[in-house]
């Protein structure tokens, strides 16, 4: 079997390290993996908000985003196959230009990354004191970091499993809500719901403006399917097996959310807006008119759950994943990039099990604030992730380089993202601006000690893996 998969993938060794993270992740678990983190029942949460802001074309705002993001996923897919480390946009970036550049690359992933868990316990708080008024969310927030960082410290074969579980509960109850809402539909049972395009795309609605103002809040409803990334070291499917899992847990979920938010636009009746008392449970007002208060109810308790556990417990173990990358490569503090004895990055999870205690405590909330910075720091790590293709792969690389899939596409991707960039909010442009200033004080600090590493590390002896070696390492 060890045979099977050296032929397989291009190996850590091939950087010159250890494999020391677990390899049991078929491209199937990626997929599962990747639709955990982006949450199957999502807009469940948003669907008000996204009602509003889309003047009731909550599905098109989805469409806008896979169409939107799967760029950036085409040049993940490329730079997996050719740099499988579990650093993801870190090790890309530093493999394909220099360990300089890809510090930074690292540094404004972790903005993301380090918050995500943070965003995660803070919106799965906020939905147990939905369900439990009485409670504080700061308890709820501490009781999930907890669960999740035991699990992540049993190994990836307990993570692969609850995914596992956690996407087939999600999947019965988006089946179930199909269901209720052709029955309502049909029936007649829901006041003004009538079959329709409409929330799909209103001509009389659609402008320029609100196109351009509906990709920001699309993109934002993706983040997580780079995760899949980060898991690199421990898939056992092939040089190819995280960028098809990329491509396809963006295309399932995209569909996934166009459906459920399609028919809830529907059960919705036509309505202009929800007013702000009613937009953070307006998915499961919808439910309880087509159904019954006992069915909203338990979709309540599935989605708390969904967000404070499973789709947490699959950020947490990405963040993991990227701390150990970099503390491997001397960029961060070398305890980080202790390994255990379940083959996890152990002391990088309950880094982040502490950091993500004091920031839901801090930031119990302040959702927005969050958000803005988590969506800050992925899109400018992706906007040198399209850097890095078109010039590791088209200008610096001859190897096998294609127009189409190293010029042109990550060229859209670019284009794409750096426009939601340079349209964000203040907060959060001054936010990553500040963060890029704290990453330029702990680059001098590291620095020699990047230095100092022996000629198998990063700083000296990491090269970029060609076309042609990943085909020979496949032969």
């Amino acid at each position: 079997m060890a045979s099977n998969l050296a032929q397989k993938t291009v190996g850590v060794e091939s950087y010159g390290y250890k494999q020391e993270l677990k390899r049991s992740l078929t491209t199937v678990d990626l997929v599962i993996y990747g639709m955990v983190f982006m949450l199957p029942i999502a807009p469940w949460a948003v669907f008000g908000v996204v009602y509003n802001q889309s003047l009731g074309m909550v599905p098109l705002i989805y469409l806008i985003g896979v169409v939107a993001m799967i760029f950036t996923a085409l040049s993940y897919a490329q730079m997996s196959k050719r740099v499988p480390l579990a650093g993801g946009v870190f090790s890309y970036v530093t493999a394909g230009i220099n360990p300089s550049v890809g510090f930074f690359a690292g540094w404004l992933m972790l903005l993301d990354y380090l918050l995500v868990p943070t965003l995660l316990y803070v919106f799965g708080a906020e939905s147990m004191v939905g369900l439990f008024p009485n409670t504080e969310r700061w308890v709820w927030g501490i009781l999930f970091v907890l669960v999740n960082t035991i699990i992540n410290l049993l190994g990836v074969t307990s993570l692969k499993n609850l995914n596992r579980l956690f996407i087939a509960v999600q999947l019965f109850f988006i089946v179930a809500f199909v269901v209720i809402a052709i029955s309502a539909i049909a029936t007649g049972s829901a006041p003004g719901a009538n079959w329709s395009f409409d929330p799909m795309w209103d001509s009389s609605k659609v402008t320029a403006p609100l196109l351009a103002g509906a990709l920001s809040l699309a993109l934002l409803s993706f983040l997580g399917f780079d995760g899949i990334a980060m898991m690199s070291e421990e898939s056992s499917g092939g040089r190819k097996s995280g960028g098809r899992a990329m491509v396809l847990a963006l295309i399932v979920m995209a569909t996934l959310f166009i459906v459920q938010t399609w028919l809830a636009s529907l059960l919705a009746g036509g309505a202009d807006s929800f007013s702000a008392e009613e937009e953070n449970n307006a998915f499961f007002t919808i439910v309880a008119a087509a159904a019954s208060s006992g069915w909203a109810q338990a979709f309540l308790v599935v989605n708390a759950f969904a967000v404070g556990i499973a789709n947490a417990m699959a950020g947490q173990a990405a963040t993991s994943r990227l701390l150990y990358s970099m503390a491997r490569d001397g960029r961060l503090p070398k305890f980080l990039s202790k390994v255990s004895r379940k083959q996890v990055p152990a002391n990088a999870l309950i880094f982040v099990a502490v950091l993500t205690t004091i920031l839901v405590v801090f930031f119990v909330g302040q959702i927005e604030l969050i958000s803005s910075l988590v969506t800050i720091g992925a899109l400018l790590g992706f906007l040198m992730l399209h850097f890095t293709v078109i010039w590791a792969l088209f200008i610096k690389n001859r190897d096998g380089r294609s127009v189409l899939n190293h010029l042109i596409l990550p060229g859209i991707g670019f284009l794409i993202i750096g426009y939601v960039v340079l349209n964000a909010g203040t907060a959060a442009q001054l936010g990553g601006a500040a963060w890029i200033l704290v990453g330029v004080i702990v680059f001098f600090v590291t620095r020699k000690q990047v230095r100092g590493l022996s000629a198998t590390t990063v700083g000296q002896g990491r090269g970029f893996v060609t076309s042609q070696q990943t085909e020979k390492a496949e032969s």
